[in-house]
């Protein structure tokens, strides 16, 4: 059985319960649906800069980046769509801070390996790629947080945004946990789409649903249980 993203899971819910079982069919045989917005590269002229905005503290990247695209989008007569879009979002972006989405104290950013891009969650293979994982100190203990920039045309809801944040937390718990605490306030993803995040944090407090094991049991269902 090949891995999933979590915006197939998304996409899964959005489906009508025909194409659901379609879905669930193409998954057991291992056959990949085409991905309507042009693949995984669609969106990554303005998540990149995003991340390393994040990452220096600074705007400067998403500047620089949409000054670059909006060159490419006056010289071009193709692709200019999505040069467009892309920029909406950086243009979008200016506006949002996002200390918000870090702790007040010092943050170091952690390497992650490619070995552990795969989780496993109720005997299906999730890819996990979070943009960051960073540690910080707080009250004399080491803590974790990772935070993930994902963009979609026309952007996710909040529970499906939660789907994100669900994931963040099991990754972080399995990989991240044996010398660290796991801090749920800074498992955040981020629709850049939108300009809205939600954290795993927030669904407890907030009585966002959380719908990440409700949708795996679905797809296990259709697909007659099959591990």
């Amino acid at each position: 059985m090949r891995k999933l993203n979590i915006k197939e899971l998304v996409d899964f819910r959005r489906k009508s319960d025909r194409a659901k079982q379609n879905f669930a069919l193409n998954l057991k045989l291992n056959r990949v649906e085409s991905e309507a917005e042009g693949g995984g590269d669609y969106w990554v002229s303005s998540v990149s800069a995003i991340v390393q905005s994040f990452k220096h503290n600074d705007l400067q990247p998403v500047l620089d980046r949409r000054s670059e695209l909006e060159e490419k989008f006056d010289a071009t007569k193709v692709a200019k769509t999505m040069y467009k879009r892309n920029i909406n979002i950086l243009y979008s972006f200016e506006d949002i801070d996002s200390n918000k989405w870090r702790p007040n104290s010092k943050i170091d950013f952690l390497k992650q390996s490619k070995d552990n891009q795969l989780l496993t969650v109720r005997g299906l293979q999730l890819q996990v790629t979070p943009n960051c994982v960073f540690e910080f100190e707080k009250d004399g203990k080491k803590e974790v947080g990772a935070i993930w920039f994902i963009a979609k045309l026309n952007g996710f809801s909040k529970d499906e945004l939660g789907m994100f944040a669900n994931i963040l937390w099991l990754y972080l718990n399995a990989h991240f946990s044996k010398d660290r605490i796991i801090n749920p306030q800074y498992c955040i993803a981020v629709d850049v789409y939108k300009g809205q995040d939600v954290s795993y944090l927030q669904p407890k407090e907030n009585g966002v649903p959380m719908i990440l094991n409700s949708t795996i049991d679905e797809i296990k269902k259709l697909m007659g249980g099959t591990n």
